[in-house]
């Protein structure tokens, strides 16, 4: 075997028709992925991965594999020496597997040159270096498969004819049908079955960096049963019906195998971010879809910015990972705006369903464009449709960073998606009433927001006054209560029913002013006095493990405020800055506040964290330049126009929101309690309560035709993260199947260094495209002295 082997390998290279089949693979690989331009071209995507080179190397890869192979039996039976080798003292296999090697070998030696990709673009990486070597590995791994596969149907085609030329055609057109014949016929008859047949479906996995076994085992299969036939081809008599029936037990092996490794098999997410591994809980939600999820996408269109062609692969893939683990999962990509008789239609009709347009920027060839896309999906079940964010938006991102963060997003957007679909409204939250908290209209769209995951209903402590006990009972249905900016005191009756509801284990989410300071007072009169405002709570919270402090929080990095300045139809508006609206950008990578976008308070305050057993986590905390005004203050419209002195803004990060989890002490414990329960509580079972510093932080504005988005600025239009924030916070106390804690997954898109690629264009260009050229010539020359030299002697 090792004899036919070098001897495979010798002739190849001792022949210009194995340099110039080596070179024509390296040549053409080298222009489109490094000079032409297109969707492969590596240095325009402006990726610091080789995703273009894996996807077009199978392509490429289908024609010089028949070049390679063709003359492996085609050409021993036109010289007729097959006869002389069959007598040879070693077995048919072994022959054919000696054959299949020395090709097989052959082909490495063409890849060994595109190392050069991997080095390329770990230079060009921003930061050097930014590329995923363990995708990248698996992605070569997958690819040695596809050749091996390729390799045994090219052997097996070199003994059909002794002409070279047929044996390259029937090896072209057999790797096409296994690579995507099979996925077309299977999309024509809805076959899971038959795509499964084909090689995509196996390797479009492993050039991402996942090996599985069933693809490798698949991989594995097609090389054998080829090679079996190969042996059982060349004999002198042909396949005979003893033959035949080995043959036909052999393929009914490996479907047998094939099919029970879709049962029993591993799965090895090689990328550095295990970004292919869908959460446990994420596929708990899809196991209990028992019917079709028809989803639309509508990331599709022509002239898309790389970052957003890599925002639309990404989501591919994604969904590919879920409807690998549930076939009910169907996905489309659509293109709204294709039609443009219809474009403007469509447009106004998808706005009318909250799916908002997105204008991107677009740098071709040194020229600016605009492109508008839809970055939406709509998920269907039974009758119920969601829609899917699919961009992420952060103030001041650039669309690189965009990107990233909306790839960071995209698991737990689509598991948002069908949990809304899938899992029924079992949770129940009670928004309290009756200490003055705000109106419905002022939280009308979080109330929106959260009735599509929860049931909601209004809740007053009134009761217990007259009843304590029954009104404990009643709150003690809900899973979670919220305060939203009390501005009464409660009373110690009030207290204990909500202590009483903690030890039981209920949740709780308090939007707490310590402060009384409006904005509107400020725009009616231009000066208010902010004065402690006291709740009763002081005792409540500092029990638990916090205390918050009746200042206020002063920080230069904060939100503008609007005024109209001037008179009559000379007056317009303009923004100043307004220190007392702290602008908070979440650093810490929890679960409620990773990946999200900057969060607006007003008038908030600060927390101290108290020494306790609890655990507390810190969410969101002012910026560096921050300081803290004591009251009672007069505060004035007149501040916008004083310039700060960085110098006394000493006092930095100050607490705004917390966490709390743990068990928690009563408040009362070795107290006097203010009335007596049947069963008192002392000692809570394991619960969660998230406070923040900031009543304002829930209140959305009103607009002429009803409540305006929670977060959104109408002067700068900008849209602030306090709602996902505080949506965050609720599923997170509420949480139960760890869907929220998807968040905390980090996913980074690696990036070229778009100058460092601009300024060495030609220099990469040249490196990737010649030095391969280069490298083959030398050892040709060498592997040709050197056997010249031998043979000379």
């Amino acid at each position: 075997m090792f004899a036919i082997l070098k001897k495979e390998i010798n002739s190849f290279f001792a022949s210009p028709i194995g340099y110039l089949v080596i070179a024509l693979f390296l040549l053409l690989n080298g222009l489109i992925l490094w000079l032409f331009k297109g969707e492969f071209n590596i240095i325009d995507n402006g990726f610091a991965d080789l995703s273009s080179f894996f996807l077009l190397a199978p392509w490429v890869l289908i024609f010089l594999i028949p070049a390679v192979t063709m003359r492996s039996f085609s050409d021993e039976k036109k010289q007729g020496t097959l006869e002389l080798l069959l007598t040879k003292p070693i077995s048919l296999f072994n022959i054919v597997l000696g054959k299949y090697l020395g090709a097989f070998i052959l082909i490495l030696f063409a890849l060994l040159p595109t190392l050069l990709y991997v080095y390329t673009v770990f230079q060009l990486g921003n930061p050097v270096g930014n590329i995923d070597t363990g995708s990248t590995l698996g992605s070569y791994f997958g690819l040695l498969f596809l050749v091996a596969a390729y390799t045994s149907i090219g052997v097996f085609t070199s003994t059909l004819s002794d002409n070279q030329i047929v044996a390259f055609i029937a090896a072209v057109f057999i790797c096409i049908l296994f690579y995507i014949g099979f996925e077309g016929v299977a999309d024509m008859l809805s076959s899971s079955f038959i795509e499964q047949l084909g090689m995509n479906a196996h390797y479009k996995s492993m050039s991402r960096g996942v090996l599985d076994t069933r693809d490798i085992l698949y991989f594995l299969s097609i090389t054998v049963f080829f090679l079996v036939l190969t042996s059982k081809r060349i004999t002198t008599k042909g396949i005979q019906i003893k033959e035949g029936k080995i043959l036909i037990g052999v393929l009914i092996g490996l479907l047998a195998l094939n099919a029970i490794s879709s049962n029993y098999y591993g799965r090895f997410d090689l990328t550095s971010d295990k970004r292919y591994t869908i959460s446990e809980s994420a596929l708990s939600i899809i196991d209990n879809a028992n019917s079709p999820i028809q989803i639309d996408v509508f990331l599709e269109g022509d002239d898309f910015p790389s970052e957003f062609r890599r925002l639309q692969l990404e989501t591919k893939q994604i969904l590919e990972e879920f409807a690998s683990h549930n076939k009910n999962i169907v996905f489309h990509f659509l293109d709204p705006i294709a039609d443009e008789a219809n474009r403007d239609t469509n447009i106004q009709q998808l706005s009318n369903r909250g799916l908002t347009p997105m204008q991107l920027s677009v740098e071709e060839n040194g020229k600016s464009s605009q492109a508008v896309i839809f970055p939406w999906a709509l998920a269907s079940y039974n009758g119920v449709t969601v829609k899917i964010p699919l961009v992420k938006n952060k103030i001041g991102a650039t669309q690189q960073e965009l990107v990233n963060h909306s790839v960071q997003h995209l698991e737990y957007a689509f598991a948002d998606g069908f949990s809304k679909l899938i899992n029924p409204r079992n949770k129940k939250i009670a928004f309290l009433i009756g200490n003055g908290e705000l109106k419905g209209r002022y939280i009308e769209d979080f109330l929106k927001t959260v009735s599509e995951y929860y049931n909601l209903a209004p809740f007053t402590l009134d009761s217990v006054a007259s009843n304590p006990e029954k009104t404990l009972d009643q709150l003690k249905d809900f899973d979670l209560i919220v305060s939203a900016k009390p501005t009464e005191a409660f009373t110690e009756n009030e207290k204990f029913v909500l202590d009483q509801f903690t030890m039981s284990g209920g949740k709780s989410l308090w939007l707490i002013d310590a402060v009384a300071m409006e904005k509107d007072s400020l725009y009616n009169t231009g000066k208010s006095v902010a004065i402690g405002r006291d709740l009763n709570l002081t005792d409540f919270f500092f029990k638990y493990g916090i205390r918050i402090n009746p200042v206020l929080v002063n920080d230069l990095y904060s939100a503008p405020i609007t005024l109209a300045i001037g008179e009559g139809s000379e007056a317009r508006f303009q923004q100043f800055p307004w220190y007392y609206s702290p602008l908070v950008n979440p650093e810490s990578h929890h679960p409620i506040v990773n990946n999200i976008n900057l969060v607006k308070f007003d008038f908030a305050n600060q927390i101290d964290t108290l020494k306790n057993a609890i655990k507390k986590t810190i969410l969101l905390k002012s910026s560096i330049l921050t300081k803290t005004d004591g009251t009672p203050r007069e505060i004035s419209l007149e501040m916008t126009t004083e310039e700060p002195d960085p110098k006394l803004y000493n006092k930095p990060y100050q607490n705004l929101a917390v966490l709390l989890e743990g068990e928690f002490i009563s408040v009362y414990n070795n107290r006097v309690k203010p009335f007596t329960l049947s069963k008192e509580i002392n000692n809570s079972k394991p619960t969660k309560m998230i406070v923040v510093a900031d009543g304002d932080v829930i209140k959305n504005e009103l607009g002429k035709n009803g409540p305006i988005e929670l977060g959104f600025d109408r002067s700068s239009g900008q849209v602030y993260g306090n709602k996902e924030f505080l949506l965050n916070a609720v599923n997170y106390l509420l949480d139960d199947n760890g869907l929220i804690n998807i968040r905390s997954k980090e996913i980074e898109v690696s990036f070229l260094d778009y100058k460092k690629a601009a300024s060495e264009k030609t220099k990469w260009q040249l490196i990737n495209i010649l030095l391969p050229l280069v490298i083959l010539g030398v050892f040709g020359f060498i592997f040709n002295f050197f056997r010249r030299k031998k043979y000379a002697k």
